[in-house]
């Protein structure tokens, strides 16, 4: 969350050490993950197990998802990055979608539990608001499996992977819906 918003409201003062993005790096408007991965609830007692699940889902999934769920059939321009992810949802898969693209200041890739920054151009930390941007003039790979925080840059580690996600994200935006 943004908490240095320019209002003098105390907010800042009122955290006492507290990190509202909890071990997650940057916030909103960055392209790490305390700005995008939001926590998730689903309730249905008698259909879906309490449980936790590390399945990938996006909130523009629902439309797809619910469509499912209602025995709706989406039109070919409706939701064109929705995927049905309902099996994930009800507990009935432990995946969700095969990768996610995510947008702030650059274009970032979750795919297997890697992911990639592109490189980008811009402040390392946006003055106003007082959050890592998460721009580099180099490609950015974290394996989000050991390293949540995406504290440690491993892309010269992996450079076949790098070179796979950045391709793929190449292809991506080239083309203009990503279900079709």
């Amino acid at each position: 969350p943004v908490v240095d918003d320019g209002y003098r409201d105390g907010s800042l003062e009122n955290l006492n050490g507290h990190k509202p993005g909890g071990p997650l790096r940057g916030g909103k408007y960055s392209a790490f993950d305390a700005g995008t991965r939001v926590p998730f609830i689903v309730r249905r007692p008698g259909r879906v197990d309490p449980g936790v699940s590390d399945a990938l889902i996006s909130q523009v999934d629902f439309l797809a998802s619910f469509a499912a769920l209602t025995g709706q059939k989406l039109a070919e321009d409706a939701g064109p990055d929705s995927f049905n992810v309902l099996p994930a949802l009800l507990g009935e898969s432990k995946t969700g979608r095969e990768y996610l693209v995510e947008h702030a200041n650059t274009l970032s890739l979750i795919k297997g539990g890697w992911k990639y920054i592109e490189p980008g151009k811009g402040p390392k930390v946006l003055a106003k608001v007082h959050i890592e941007s998460g721009l580099s003039s180099e490609p950015q790979l974290y394996d989000l499996k050991e390293d949540l925080g995406e504290k440690r840059n491993v892309a010269a580690e992996h450079p076949d992977i790098v070179k796979e996600l950045s391709a793929l994200l190449e292809k991506l935006r080239d083309h203009p819906r990503s279900r079709s």
